[in-house]
């Protein structure tokens, strides 16, 4: 129950443009095959060749084959990124641009443990580097011929954007590279970029994610911002909104404003939390399926309104749609040959991604508000000390008292909340907006991505939205109480909502995301719901059906929720007259889930729901009997302390040690208790 920190997830990519996309797609294509490293030898050769323009597109290349799996072994076996480093201080700034793009791919796709090996290998000082040329660069005041500067500006922001982008998934990978931000005075630098959020969106947007990631848990770096810092901040976060894209970044930056809070004096704590959550509110407040619709029918609009204007052009000037019109200037490309640039007349049109764009921007600037409204909910942990206070060497009385407690023996503390966010989050109807979003996208909304192999990605997104919200849902039907939350009947709502969301769909324990992320949430609903003595909304038979479909998951965290369902359903009925039957079910659901699931963590949250149906009432009493309940319990003692000895120091962490520690002593207690009722009702 510690903080909940964000998943790593796929990043935005760098795509080569210009005339190396012919090679670049035949590297990725595995084509011009040599030696048994394919493509890689030959591409990382052409990084040294005189040729500005080969060595350019030996980086469009790269940047393509590094997305390739099998790739990423040869690539680290010749010691790439030591060749494409000192490319980033190219004399060329095309160079420069796709070297950084390359490192970026290759920095996305190899995940932590490439990101590690690329610090180990001294990235980060070319990188430092280049991020400090780009931006002197670009403050410099020299004059020079308008066209030419703008050309130039323009190219030393897109080498920026690569490049803090490649510092933002290292960062995020590696603690190092976080140290070594720190230390050459990173943030100062990209701060001067978010501060051209005005002209250029997509520079300040990568800026701000990396913002984001070095600012979360780096006391270091808190020590280092001063006013000027956050006053810079604070202009981005209140930009006026003129497109998708700066809802996004202002969500980002909100994000890394809200990772600041501990530099922020008390007194503004109040104001700051409320202009996070009024931004994040604004964000959620936006209908995503309506947008995607209307994007999608304004982008067909617009590619019909330049198909027509193509047409019209091809009639005046006397040639058809297969001709083309040849450029007087000459190239050189890097095979040594003289070509005319031939150029399609579409080409010459406005680019036609722009509503992609935009709806993109809006679903990922929704999916970043999610996470830190989850982040905002889990910010108070209990120290280390809690966890030393709780150790499993401690067998005084008062530890025992503790253990065996009516919350199934968690050890931590319940997760609580300021006063100044729990206000903050019910005054902009947070939960109401979170709730919102948990259901599942349009099937207009669906139906129109899967017709374009460009907008079908964003069907994933979608869903992913609703994942987060659901995970959101949990953290805040977890926190808040039920007046806040809207009452008994909204929670009646909520609770028949879920139920309708998990048992539409007949396949849901093939899409382990959505559910664990259901699970968690109608865990943490049917556990309010019982504390406060409101009715349960799945029935058994319901239940029953969603602990053999999600059992068997490879998900651990999908396990655990389903057991603890179980035995908080199954503590309700207990209490209940003519429920033998059913507890007879759960029970032994629970017991083979305790004795025979690989997991001591999802082992360990079986004997607490056991522990928790089982304590106390007439029925419960039955059918433990019937179930052979002790006996089970007496054999599978010794194994349950032999695993945790012989696994638990190498495959868990002490937090879940600790926790099954207290499982431990509580099965040795409640196996004692279990005697006295099998005695009672057998005499």
């Amino acid at each position: 129950m510690g903080k909940s920190r964000t998943k790593r997830f796929k990043r935005p990519q760098f795509s080569p443009t210009g005339n190396c996309q012919a090679e670049a797609a035949g590297a990725a294509n595995g084509t011009e095959v040599e030696e048994d490293d394919g493509p890689a030898a030959e591409l990382l050769e052409k990084l040294q060749h005189p040729s500005a323009e080969v060595r350019e597109c030996a980086c469009a290349g790269l940047a393509r084959l590094v997305q390739q799996r099998p790739a990423l072994p040869i690539l680290a076996r010749r010691d790439a990124v030591r060749q494409l480093g000192p490319l980033l201080l190219d004399p060329s700034l095309a160079v420069r641009e796709t070297a950084a793009g390359a490192l970026r791919n290759l920095s996305a796709c190899g995940g932590f443990e490439v990101c590690d090996d690329m610090v180990t290998k001294d990235i980060m000082t070319p990188l430092v580097a280049l991020l400090k040329e780009c931006g002197a660069g670009l403050e410099s005041n020299e004059m020079s011929p308008q066209e030419k500067k703008d050309q130039n500006r323009n190219s030393l922001e897109n080498i920026a954007n690569e490049a803090v982008n490649v510092l933002w998934n290292i960062c995020e990978c590696s603690s190092r590279a976080v140290s070594i931000f720190n230390k050459e005075g990173c943030l100062e630098i990209v701060l001067k970029y978010l501060s051209r959020f005005p002209t250029n969106v997509d520079l300040a947007i990568s800026v701000a994610y990396c913002l984001q990631t070095v600012t979360e848990d780096n006391p270091e770096l808190l020590k280092s911002l001063n006013s000027t810092a956050l006053h810079g901040l604070e202009c981005a976060m209140l930009c006026p909104v003129s497109s998708m894209e700066y809802i996004l970044l202002k969500t980002l930056v909100a994000g890394t404003v809200w990772n600041l809070k501990d530099i922020i004096p008390s007194k503004s704590q109040a104001e700051i939390i409320n202009a996070i959550l009024k931004i994040l509110s604004e964000v959620l407040e936006v209908d995503a399926m309506e947008t995607v619709i209307q994007m999608k029918e304004a982008e067909t609009q617009r590619m019909k309104m330049a198909a027509e204007t193509e047409e019209v052009l091809e009639h005046a000037s006397g040639i058809n749609g297969a001709d083309l019109v040849e450029d007087d200037e000459m190239e050189e490309t890097p095979r040594k040959r003289k070509v005319r640039r031939k150029t399609f007349i579409s080409d010459l049109l406005p680019p036609t991604d722009k509503e992609l764009r935009e709806t993109t921007a809006l679903l990922a600037a929704q999916q970043t508000a999610l996470e830190v409204i989850v982040n905002m909910c889990c910010s108070e942990d209990p120290s280390d000390n809690e966890w030393e206070e709780l150790s499993s060497s401690d067998e005084s009385d008062a530890f025992m008292e503790t253990s065996f407690s009516e919350d199934g023996g968690q050890l931590l503390t319940p997760l609580c909340l300021s006063h100044e966010i729990h206000s903050a989050l019910t005054n902009c109807l947070i939960p109401k907006k979170v709730f919102e979003k948990t259901a599942f996208p349009s099937s207009a909304a669906v139906d129109m991505c899967s017709q374009s192999p460009t907008w079908k990605p964003l069907i994933r997104k979608m869903n992913t939205v609703q994942c987060r919200a659901l995970v959101c849902l949990q953290s805040l039907v977890s926190l808040l109480d039920v007046d806040h939350l809207g009452g008994a009947p909204a929670l009646q709502t909520l609770a028949q909502h879920l139920s309708e969301l998990l048992f539409s769909q007949p396949d849901f324990a093939d899409h382990p995301d959505f559910l664990e992320a259901i699970s968690s949430a109608l865990r943490a609903l049917l556990q309010t719901m019982a504390s406060n003595n409101l009715p349960q909304c799945m029935t058994p038979e319901q239940l029953m059906t969603l602990c053999r479909a999600g059992i068997g998951s490879t998900n651990v965290g999908v396990r655990v929720n389903l057991v603890s369902i179980s035995g908080i359903i199954g503590s309700v009925l207990a209490k209940e007259g003519g429920t033998l039957e059913t507890l007879k079910t759960i029970g032994s659901f629970l017991l083979e889930v305790a004795t025979k699931d690989p997991s001591l963590v999802v082992a360990g949250e079986a004997l607490d729901a056991l522990f928790d149906v089982f304590a106390d009432g007439e029925e419960a009493e039955k059918a433990s009997i019937q179930i052979k309940l002790l006996s089970t319990l007496r054999e599978f003692q010794p194994i349950f302390k032999m695993k945790i000895r012989k696994e638990g120091r190498g495959k868990y962490s002490p937090d879940q040690l600790c926790v099954l520690d207290n499982v431990k002593m509580n099965l040795r207690r409640f196996i004692a208790y279990q005697e006295t009722v099998e005695k009672r009702l057998t005499s």
